[in-house]
């Protein structure tokens, strides 16, 4: 396993959860001071308590039933949904010395999120034209990661949640993602544990192979 320190980013593991308001203002702040110089780029694992959070392309009428706090967000994307049990990650990373390319960090995003579930036996792939992370389950295509990003000034915000042990029932209140035929699963349902720190573990055993990705972007923009 590498140590997150070595690439100069903050990795940084909440063992409480946080309030989705408290994330969202930390995230900005830290996008500011990573964009002014002062600080350095961000990986933040947590958890929240109940929440639903619309994209900029949400639909109201995909909220079905708003049994929890619903917020508003600038990031891409539609309703999800965040609560226990549910790995969050947020990224404040700095795309202006990594390639200024989107489309590849978020298909970097999606590699890194694919490899650290196969390291723990869970495989995950791509779909294209529906951004997150997919599995199969008894033979149908479930959704077991979610993926949403804001880029302001080339340094990126938000990021992906994965369902580690997530209660799947409190999905039942939204359109996760405008995908009503799709189901949604966990690592646990999946019967392949259900605790954040193997899959923490995993991320960053892949951190490395991320970042190079990235990287490559920024070499075939020179």
């Amino acid at each position: 396993m590498i140590d997150p320190g070595q690439h100069d980013i903050e990795w940084r593991v909440e063992t409480a959860p946080v309030a989705y308001p408290d994330a969202l203002a930390t995230m900005e702040a830290r996008a500011a001071a990573v964009l002014a110089g002062t600080a350095r780029e961000l990986i933040w694992l947590l958890e929240h308590p109940p929440v639903y959070t619309a994209g900029t392309s949400a639909d109201p009428t995909e909220l079905i039933d708003p049994r929890f706090p619903v917020f508003a967000t600038g990031r891409g994307g539609r309703y999800t949904y965040h609560g226990p049990g549910q790995r969050v990650g947020y990224l404040v990373l700095d795309l202006g010395k990594r390639g200024r390319d989107i489309r590849n960090f978020i298909a970097s995003l999606e590699n890194w999120l694919i490899e650290a579930l196969g390291l723990i036996e869970v495989p995950a792939f791509a779909v294209p034209g529906r951004v997150g992370i997919w599995t199969s389950e008894s033979g149908i295509e479930a959704k077991i990661g979610a993926i949403g990003v804001r880029v302001r000034r080339w340094v990126t915000m938000h990021g992906f949640s994965v369902n580690i042990a997530t209660d799947l029932s409190d999905f039942g209140g939204i359109v996760p993602c405008g995908l009503p035929e799709y189901p949604v699963t966990s690592v646990k349902r999946l019967g392949k544990g259900g605790n954040f720190e193997a899959f923490d573990a995993a991320l960053v055993a892949r951190l490395g192979r991320f970042l190079d990705r990235l990287s490559l972007s920024s070499e075939n923009e020179a």
